[in-house]
């Protein structure tokens, strides 16, 4: 009790001047430092190492925001990075992708209301360098008529659209007859070659695609609910949110399935002539989400052309992919060839054989514990 009882006056005279409180007895421990809070693995900065100008931004964007300005400069990743070692900063050219990012950011935050009207390929156009010289033009002038297009009065309901591709594969009671399907064809447009591919499905949206390359096999899959990527001497990688989106709806396409419970709503919308042949162009539509384009043979009423967009927080990456070679299976009617197109590059598949109703596992479709052997 005598000494809480010393210590009283002690406080009060502290309160009342500072300047004369005792000091702490030297044995006194200083106060524990609070515990740096761990790193969120969902944030860029929490999973990459040395993240600064996409320092906020969840994680899943990075990957893509990457591609992003590879397809915008039309360079690869070692134009900027050190080859497996992202982290570093000993290139120029990733202290100057930091500049640009925070640049183009600013733009729009301060100009367009936080809209996103300016990115990399507003000034490089798929070239290392901004292009800051207009283009002379050669040849004749291109003609200043636009060609004409449907008039939104002219254009057919979006669901009467639907309802003919479903009837162009075979119907909805042919398409559920359909559990699996075995393929194996060919790959062309990585290198002079073409390479061995093999793709598995289940419907309507598991999908595996195994590509037998020299240098090992790739591989991209989908179970339905989130993809994963494989590459021979590499531990597989998770699909963001978004590649797994696009993938589960290529294999709905490509198996295939009722678009409509794929999207929101669709709207029709003018089209033009692919390969030639009149088309009908519906806009799919999902909040949150880009919109997604697919073009339908007039006449057929068959799926052509897909064109998709993954969202980044520098821009749009596009995605075209066209259909072509349909055959029927056992009443359905299926792609024995498509075309995957992107900034960066195109590559083809054609299919040699195709089995239905074949028995695949539903592991086949999980991630493998570690990469393909070599």
């Amino acid at each position: 009790m005598k000494a809480r009882n010393s210590a009283f006056p002690v406080i009060l005279f502290v309160v009342g001047s500072a300047a004369a409180a005792p000091p702490p007895p030297a044995s006194a421990p200083p106060p524990p430092a609070a515990a740096p809070a761990p790193p969120d693995p969902s944030m860029a900065e929490g999973r990459f190492k040395n993240i600064q100008a996409l320092k906020g931004y969840p994680a899943d964007d990075v990957v893509p925001a990457m591609q992003f300005i590879s397809n915008a400069l039309g360079v690869d990743c070692d134009f900027c990075h050190v080859e497996r070692a992202p982290e570093k900063d000993d290139k120029k050219e990733k202290q100057t992708a930091r500049k640009m990012i925070t640049m183009t950011l600013a733009i729009n935050h301060d100009h367009f209301d936080g809209h996103r009207e300016v990115t990399c390929v507003s000034c490089h156009r798929g070239a290392p360098r901004p292009i800051a010289i207009s283009v002379i033009a050669l040849g004749e002038p291109a003609p200043s008529a636009a060609p004409q297009l449907p008039k939104s009065a002219d254009l057919p309901a979006a669901s009467a659209v639907l309802d003919k591709y479903v009837q162009a594969v075979g119907g909805a009671d042919a398409i559920a007859k359909i559990g699996s399907r075995v393929q194996k064809g060919k790959l062309s447009g990585f290198g002079p070659d073409p390479v061995p591919v093999d793709v598995s499905a289940k419907g309507p949206d598991r999908r595996i695609t195994t590509v037998h390359g020299q240098r090992g096999d790739n591989t991209t899959a989908v179970n339905g609910r989130t993809g994963w990527l494989g590459n021979t001497g590499r531990p597989p990688r998770d699909m963001s949110v978004a590649e797994s989106d696009a993938a589960r709806l290529d294999a709905a396409l490509l198996y295939p399935s009722d678009l409509k419970r794929l999207f929101r709503e669709f709207e029709a919308a003018p089209s033009e002539k692919i390969e030639g042949k009149d088309t009908v162009r519906l806009i799919a539509k999902t909040e949150g989400k880009p919109d997604t384009e697919i073009w339908f043979d007039a006449e057929s009423g068959l799926v052509v052309r897909l064109k998709r967009y993954a969202e980044t927080p520098l821009g749009r990456n596009p995605t075209q992919i066209d259909f072509a070679d349909y055959r029927d299976a056992d009443g359905v009617k299926i792609p024995f060839r498509w075309t995957v197109a992107r900034p960066s590059g195109h590559f083809t598949i054609q299919i040699d054989e195709s089995q239905q109703n074949v028995r695949v596992d539903d592991k086949t479709f999980e991630k493998a514990p570690q990469g393909p052997p070599s």
